[in-house]
């Protein structure tokens, strides 16, 4: 089903929202909750709780039945027992709605008879009424820029980011992540069940919407795989589409089929597909999170060639085999850097070269910049990969100021091109090393660069851009072979 610019308008920039299944007090999860963390959040738009036995809801008017509104909402939000729905979206359209978010589960996730039935019932009343519905079994739209977040981050971020997913915890779990890296989120939809609008619906509005520049999705099926293929040939072209595929094994399967009602289909149609629509596959949670932020931080590079900015000869070494290992280049320096390097690093304690290993890289921000502007003029260095320290007793350094502020100060005066991501590696179970690490990451983050946790994040998401962008310029117009109707 084709979205219009005006339904999108309707589901992520409503100026009026209903709720109907909203108690007069309470904290459960639902359409109370609900309704709290839109006015928490700072939605700006009218908000009309139904409920025939309040007066007020949480210092807001409430209204006992949707006749009595004093305007058509351009959007409803459902949250009454299975049953009750379809009688409820008949009556909704009769008021003139025709854009719900419905959060009820009980449908076809149950597997039984009766869920089912209530399914079909439910899409008959939908397309009997010309109404377009996110769900069932779903958390709904997202968008930041809209305040429209009761879930998720809260307010949230906007950003180029588009999210869409048939798990709600999925898609709550990585806006809250990216978020706290500074990463924003344009608009995103936890489609639930998926029985009237589904994943698909929104891929396609998602890639006409020169607001989003990526797009994340979590899948668990999907009821036309060609479809799907289609569209993501196309829209990848233009726009990344990272994937996480749920229900790659046996138990994820099964669990699948409880969770949306989905089945999963073959594992091996599906990396085919994967393959040919040159989406870019990830497995976790950390690994969508890192190809989301690599994408959108990361410009494309000429080639694949990395130039490791270091202070310790153990820590480049592994680096340096970390990112050969990943099908990364991590190349001779030209006879015109080398000589830069020679001059600049110290015959003792250091190691010139790539990678470079100078414990002053960590503290001399000027000498870092420096080794920026070399990289910028080697033919062989595409990207520059900078390891940051934090300073602390361990390493004689307790009382170092911390350079980040003056390193992205300077960095940002630049004037190359060539892009520059940080790994600041504080695992190791020190909780003050951890926090430490995670406020360093995000003050990065937050100046627009891509920033890892640790070399084999970085390199796996390099890798992955690399091979995307690669891929991208010599797909072909079809691969035989392929049937993704049977997913």
């Amino acid at each position: 089903m084709r979205l219009s610019p005006e339904d999108m308008q309707k589901f992520f920039n409503p100026q009026s929202i209903a709720f109907i299944g909203v108690s007069r007090s309470g904290g459960r999860f639902g359409g109370m909750s609900f309704f709290s963390k839109y006015i928490e959040a700072g939605y700006a738009g009218r908000l009309y709780p139904i409920n025939p036995k309040a007066d007020r809801i949480l210092g807001i008017k409430a209204w006992p039945d949707l006749a009595g509104l004093p305007e058509k909402p351009d959007l409803a939000m459902i949250a009454v027992a299975a049953a009750q729905v379809p009688e409820v979206i008949v009556a909704c359209a009769r008021k003139g709605i025709h854009h719900f978010h419905l959060l009820t589960a009980g449908f076809d996730e149950l597997g039984n008879a009766a869920g089912e039935a209530l399914k079909q019932r439910l899409v008959s009343v939908c397309r009997a009424h010309n109404v377009l519905l996110i769900g069932p079994n779903c958390m709904g739209p997202y968008r930041p820029a809209a305040r429209l977040t009761a879930w998720g981050a809260i307010p949230g971020r906007p950003g180029p980011l588009g999210i869409i997913s048939q798990s709600g915890g999925m898609t709550q779990r990585l806006t809250e992540y990216a978020a706290s890296l500074g990463l924003g989120v344009e608009k995103a939809v936890s489609v639930g069940n998926g029985s009237v609008l589904d994943a698909l619906d929104f891929l396609e509005a998602f890639g006409q919407d020169p607001a989003i520049k990526v797009i994340g999705m979590y899948l668990e099926s999907v009821a036309d795989g060609r479809r799907l293929l289609d569209l993501s040939r196309r829209i990848g072209q233009d726009k990344p589409i990272i994937l996480i595929k749920g229900g790659e094994t046996e138990v994820g399967a099964r669990t699948a089929a409880s969770h949306t009602g989905a089945m999963a289909g073959s594992r091996a149609i599906w990396e085919a597909m994967i393959r040919q629509a040159n989406m870019i596959h990830v497995r976790t949670m950390d690994e969508w999170l890192d190809a989301l932020m690599t994408f959108a931080r990361v410009a494309q590079p000429a080639s694949d060639g990395v130039f490791i900015i270091g202070g310790g000869g153990g820590s480049s070494v592994i680096y340096g085999d970390t990112c050969v290992r990943e099908g990364l280049q991590v190349p001779a320096l030209s006879p015109q850097s080398m000589d830069e390097l020679l001059r600049i690093t110290p015959a003792a304690g250091s190691i010139a070269g790539n990678p470079l290993d100078h414990w002053q890289v960590f503290s001399d921000t000027a000498y870092l910049a420096r080794l920026v502007d070399m990289a910028e003029q080697d033919p062989a260095v595409s990207i520059i990969l900078v390891d940051r320290l934090i300073a602390r007793n361990a390493f004689h350094m307790q009382d170092t100021p911390d350079p980040t502020p003056e390193t992205i100060a300077l960095l940002k005066q630049r004037k190359g091109v060539k892009p520059i991501v940080f790994v600041v590696d504080s695992e190791g179970g020190d909780p003050e090393l951890a926090a430490q690490g995670a406020a360093m990451r995000a003050a990065f983050s937050e100046a627009g660069y891509a920033v890892f946790p640790g070399i084999a994040r970085a390199a796996a998401a390099l890798r992955r851009l690399g091979r995307y962008y690669g891929k991208r310029s010599r797909m072909p117009a079809s691969q035989p072979g392929i049937h993704p109707e049977r997913l």
